[in-house]
């Protein structure tokens, strides 16, 4: 059984991987010098959103954890596959995230571009390990999370607080704004931060595993978003301190590294480095030991099709196989900031999905109460539409990337239901 101690390092782990390590510089280009509030703000959008899934699981406890929430919404159709699988690609999306962020971080001592493709060579190396790892023994996946938790968390802390105990000089941002989309800007630069909060929807995963679930998954997540929160705006103060919004910018892959530089030099280089690649690497491991139990749960609800590829073991080794292959493209294919935007776009979406179930099927089931789900909604859109909004005037092919997904997901999700309703007739 996993303790609530357990289930903490499990969210809080996955987060700090793909959190300030990964989209500090990109929300920063967005926000400007009001970036750290960024953060806050995606911790609140994130906590509204934290209640539907808390009340999902105190009533539904289980493995399944998302997959079985919107199956209890929407029944066994095409709507809960297509949001299953968003979710599902959403947290693949973040592994690529999270692999990439380890290169650039890895390479940093050695002076190597963070173009070079050896940032997605060493992506697909940790990806090949966690693989290997997750196939291995779940139970090591698990511990290894606990462990490295309060090292993730201490490292933080040490990071930010040496840094802000040393400088005296303030806050370097000076009086940057958000960038010429205004307030769509800022609420572009929130969405990405629910992307570094968003690694809590695994602790739902460990329903059926949980000590006292009804209770302690909620209590879980709710711990693991204060802990992250608090972090991240320590470290954000922490960056701002020594960089000021175009230097964080132009270091946007690597900001933690270069804030560590005025101060201590080498060392403090050689120290954010290691972090970042115990950080990364543990938080892929445990995102692939997740996301596979998720793909494996729908595999098993038979909302996806399946095939062995003559592999031996059993589903679940599969879906780690598959998550972890798909990831490995992802990394080749794409660069830091489109995974990023592309996962907050097909995440955001998905959460909706999950909010709008609460207030229309399991309300009474769930004991929601209507109002928070509802807010959820609405702060969900804006973002959203704050990130699509400023995305269509930079990056429209980023854009064009998510539509085809929602087609290829929702059209590939009917016609594969439609024809394994014919078979089975």
């Amino acid at each position: 059984m996993i303790s609530l101690p357990g289930a903490v390092a499990l969210g809080s782990g996955v987060m700090i991987g793909a959190g300030v390590l990964a989209v500090t510089g990109q929300i920063a280009e967005l926000a400007g010098a009001l970036f750290p509030l960024a953060f806050v703000a995606a911790a609140v959008v994130s906590a509204l959103s934290a209640y539907s899934y808390s009340k999902l699981a105190k009533a539904y406890p289980s493995a399944g954890g998302i997959a079985t929430f919107l199956q209890k919404c929407y029944g066994q159709g095409v709507l809960t596959a297509s949001l299953a699988l968003l979710m599902y690609l959403s947290m693949v999306l973040n592994q690529s995230l999270v692999a990439r962020t380890f290169g650039t971080y890895a390479l940093q001592p050695f002076d190597v571009a963070p173009d070079s493709v050896l940032v997605p060579v060493l992506g697909v190396a940790l990806l090949l390990v966690a693989m290997v790892v997750n196939l291995v023994g779940t139970v090591a996946v698990q511990r290894l999370s606990l462990l490295t938790a309060a090292l993730k968390i201490g490292g933080l802390i040490v990071f930010s607080g040496a840094i802000l105990w040393l400088s005296d000089s303030g806050l370097r941002l000076g009086t940057s704004a958000p960038s010429d989309k205004g307030i769509a800007s800022l609420l572009g630069a929130v969405a990405l931060g629910v992307l570094a909060y968003k690694g809590f929807t695994t602790i739902t995963n460990q329903g059926s595993e949980l000590v006292d679930p009804r209770k302690n998954v909620g209590r879980a997540i709710i711990i693991s978003i204060a802990v992250c929160a608090a972090l991240y705006l320590l470290v954000s103060l922490a960056v701002a301190s020594q960089l000021t919004v175009p230097e964080i910018v132009n270091a946007r892959d690597y900001a933690l590294a270069e804030a560590a530089r005025p101060f201590f030099g080498d060392v403090g280089l050689w120290f954010t480095v290691g972090f970042a690649v115990i950080a990364t690497s543990t938080g892929v491991m445990v995102s692939v030991f997740a996301v596979s139990r998720m793909l494996a749960m729908l595999t098993k609800m038979r909302l996806v099709p399946h095939s062995h590829f003559g592999m031996p073991g059993n589903v679940q080794q599969h879906t780690v196989v598959y998550t972890v292959a798909i990831a490995i493209v992802l990394t080749v294919v794409a660069d830091l900031s489109r995974i990023a935007s592309l996962g907050a776009i097909i995440y955001i979406a998905m959460d909706i999905g999950i909010h709008w179930g609460v207030i229309t099927k399991v309300r009474d089931a769930t004991e929601a109460a209507v109002w928070v789900p509802a807010l959820a909604i609405v702060l969900d859109l804006a973002v959203l539409g704050g990130l699509v909004w400023v995305k269509i005037g930079s990056d429209i092919t980023l854009v064009g990337a998510a539509v085809a997904v929602f087609v290829l997901v929702f059209g590939g999700e009917w016609l594969f239901l439609r024809f394994a309703v014919s078979t089975d007739s």
